[in-house]
């Protein structure tokens, strides 16, 4: 079995440093800043800050790091994200042992810092044991906690590798090969305004009009592959007036294409037909409507068995004598944007635990790990 080099307590201090550093989404300029001087210090060839922030409403853009191989071989990606969900602000870490917890009312920030660190300690080692390698590539994303809008905004252009790996999962030694497309609904039922005490028969609930579609509407668990969900609902102006206006929105998700449109063009037209289908107010000369949009917001990310980017980490784990598991997840990430600039990306679980809670956790065990495998992947 190999086994490298790693510093577990210089890995321990820059995973707590990044905590501690405040970069929910759309602020992570200081995490960024951080991050570039780091990187140039350990003498990446360039690092390179895009214009996405135009795009995205962030206080920086994405960042491209790039290192120069020791050896002719395939450059390899490892991509994190830089922003942190909410409350997170003000964190402080907790260590007892090897587990890293919060001090304060806040997330932890595991999501996706752990991976920052093992990447930052992997090129650590590498400079430090010469170890051979080829061109090495760092993406740092924004905003992917709020649609993924760092990398649906970075220019494929800037990266040279065709083939790396997101560093954002739960759970350890997993590989994530495939990933749901999504579409988001916004749909605004609108319906006929009238005085709920003294005329509600001059009106069309827009409530009511919403409510007969959605329990026409399959959710929920659709088939193995699909899953549809309305989750929020917003509207009225009063109780004593029938309500014109409601605005719900949900989303569909499928690891099939063909099903991701076949379900959204059902919930569509469920809609459609409710609305047509109720009767014109008599004396009104209106009728009530429904606005639908549809956004893909990512497509999907399905990855064969046989793909060079699966047999590189399956071999990492036969050098280090591991199992590693393959999943398909039923979420989204950048992954599923980087495959679709043709960057073949695969997940690597990162050790976080309980992540988008102020319960997160992470072992310092489960990081030393991760790093361990990323050594391996760049070894292979």
């Amino acid at each position: 079995m190999i086994s490298y080099p790693i510093d577990r307590e210089r890995l321990a201090g820059t995973f707590v440093q990044l905590c501690e550093i405040d970069s929910p989404s759309r602020e992570e300029g200081r995490v960024a800043s951080y991050l570039s001087d780091l990187f140039t210090e350990l003498g990446s060839e360039s690092v390179v800050e895009d214009d996405s922030a135009a795009k995205t409403g962030a206080d920086c853009g994405n960042l491209v790091v790039r290192f120069s191989g020791t050896v002719d071989k395939e450059a390899i990606f490892f991509a994190c994200h830089m922003d942190t969900v909410e409350p997170g602000r003000g964190v402080k870490v907790r260590r007892v042992g090897d587990n890293f917890t919060t001090l304060s009312n806040t997330v932890l920030g595991g999501d996706d810092k752990s991976g920052i660190a093992a990447v930052i300690e992997l090129i650590r080692v590498l400079k430090e044991e010469s170890l051979p390698h080829g061109p090495i590539e760092i993406i740092l994303t924004t905003c992917e906690e709020i649609g993924l809008l760092g990398a649906k905004n970075l220019d494929p252009g800037l990266v040279l590798a065709k083939s790396g790996y997101a560093l954002d999962s739960t759970g350890i030694d997993t590989v994530i090969t495939g990933a749901p497309a999504a579409n988001r609904l916004k749909v605004e039922v609108h319906g006929i305004a009238a005085h709920a005490g003294l005329n509600p028969e001059q009106g069309v609930s827009a409530f009511c009009l919403a409510a007969r579609a959605i329990a026409d509407l399959r959710l929920g668990r659709l088939d193995e592959q699909s899953t549809a969900n309305f989750g929020l609902i917003k509207g009225g102006v009063a109780t004593n007036i029938v309500p014109d206006l409601i605005t719900i929105e949900g989303e569909v998700r499928s690891h099939s294409p063909a099903k991701l449109r076949d379900y959204t063009f059902e919930i569509e037209s469920t809609f459609r037909n409710v609305v047509k289908g109720w009767s014109e107010q008599v004396g009104t000369g209106k009728h009530p409507s429904v606005e639908i949009t549809v956004e893909k917001e990512y497509p999907v990310l399905s990855l064969e068995d046989d793909d060079p980017t699966i047999l590189r980490v399956r071999r990492a784990g036969d050098l280090l004598e591991r199992e590693i598991i393959f999943q398909v997840a039923g979420g989204g990430s950048d992954a599923n944007i980087f495959n679709s600039y043709g960057l073949k990306t695969a997940i690597i679980a990162t050790g976080m635990d309980k992540v988008h809670t102020t319960d997160e956790c992470l072992d310092l065990r489960d990081l030393v790990s991760l790093t361990e495998l990323l050594l391996a992947v760049v070894e292979v």
